[in-house]
């Protein structure tokens, strides 16, 4: 049987896909690894957009998310430093005249909310489907894998990569950079509520944020692996110690840490996303440093594009090159935007150059004091460039 899409992986991202397919009478299918009822790294937190938002607003599910217990917590405004220079801008919701610059989710209700959409729509989820490969003709692709131990062949017009990796589609050259760190995340809590407020630290050690979630905060602490690995084994009183002087005391004062671990950071991204009869989105087309928090909104913004391209196009064109290429085409300035600026950020704030703490600070400051580059550089952050 022809589909018109097959959607590899239903993650957050390659679900928002397949959902807003679905609910536009595209005949899409989404082939995902993990069983059904089930929720892969449930454990996990996601920092939303307002853009992000919007879109998940549009798809009817915003309110099932924001209606669960703790599941949200609105981010009111951004406190961005650098620690050991001057220099400090913060960026405010009502300023802006958005509820929240942003919203910290749990995974485990953003995919909760769109596994019950999908159902609800109709669309046809494959569970426990171990994709191989994905091979591509001029009329069709074949998303080759593996269900219960046999092998299966799915065939569409279009297949949509959304799994992490991308790999399984051949002929797209990848660029992979090993930044030689890691991201040390956990819970912590303060001493006096957040507030709302987020935090962005740019230290000597690299990148520090703080994301308010629920009644704590959820910590990344960019450093060597080595260093990582020491920190995690510390006990409370020392990690807590540690953190607050490489912090410092501009968030408050930490009181108290759980679930510490830390994964390697790395810089993966394909060289085009739209080949034959394919297309990558989300991780699968790029995979960012968590600075900023860009790279998940970059992926949602991806699906959310290529939904409009294709709900646009007649069936028999789904795949075709000019759609495709019309796809690319509305996506570069945004994507490319998103891969250099967290590549650029961490080139201009994870460097302890004591050259650059001028300019960084200065640069900190002329956001702060400017409202026009101050509004520009927001909406982009809210919004992406498109």
């Amino acid at each position: 049987m022809l589909h018109d899409v097959v959607v590899v992986g239903a993650g957050p991202v390659g679900a928002t896909l397949a959902l807003a397919l679905g609910m536009g009478e595209v005949d899409v299918v989404a082939l995902d690894a993990r069983p059904a009822r089930t929720i892969a790294r449930g454990d996990r937190s996601l920092a939303l957009s307002h853009g992000s938002r919007l879109i998940y607003e549009r798809l009817g599910i915003w309110s099932d998310i924001a209606a669960k217990p703790n599941a949200v917590t609105p981010i009111k405004a951004i406190d961005i430093s650098q620690r050991g220079g001057f220099g400090a801008a913060r960026l405010e919701a009502e300023e802006q005249r958005v509820p929240a610059l942003g919203y910290v989710v749990t995974y485990r209700a953003l995919q909760a909310a769109l596994d019950a959409a999908l159902d609800r729509a109709g669309v046809h989820v494959e569970h426990e489907f171990v994709v191989d490969q994905v091979v591509a003709t001029p009329a069709y692709a074949c998303v080759e894998g593996r269900r219960d131990g046999a092998s299966s062949t799915w065939t569409s017009r279009l297949a949509a990569a959304a799994d992490g990796g991308g790999d399984i589609v051949g002929g797209v050259t990848r660029h992979r950079h090993d930044y030689g760190q890691v991201a040390l995340v956990a819970k912590v809590w303060m001493r006096e509520a957040h507030g709302g407020i987020a935090f962005e630290r740019f230290t000597p050690d690299g990148p520090m944020a703080l994301l308010p979630e629920g009644d704590h905060y959820g910590l990344v602490w960019t450093t060597t692996p080595e260093r990582g690995d020491a920190l995690v084994a510390l006990p409370e009183p020392e990690f807590l110690a540690g953190l607050r002087q490489r912090f410092g005391p501009r968030a408050g004062d930490f009181v108290r840490v759980a679930d510490r671990r830390t994964f390697p950071l790395l810089l993966d991204f394909a060289d085009r996303v739209v080949s034959e009869r394919t297309v990558l989105v989300g991780n699968a087309a790029q995979a960012l440093h968590p600075v900023a928090g860009q790279g998940f909104n970059l992926g949602v913004r991806d699906a959310w594009e290529l939904a409009q391209e294709l709900l646009a196009t007649p069936r028999e064109q789904i795949g075709a090159r000019d759609p495709m290429v019309r796809y690319a085409r509305r996506r570069r300035a945004d994507r490319w935007a998103g891969i250099a600026f967290t590549h650029g950020v961490l080139g201009a704030f994870g460097n302890d150059s004591a050259l650059l703490r001028w300019p960084r600070g200065l640069a900190l400051t002329l956001l702060d004091s400017l409202p026009p580059l101050k509004r520009s550089f927001t909406r982009a952050m809210l919004l992406g460039l498109r």
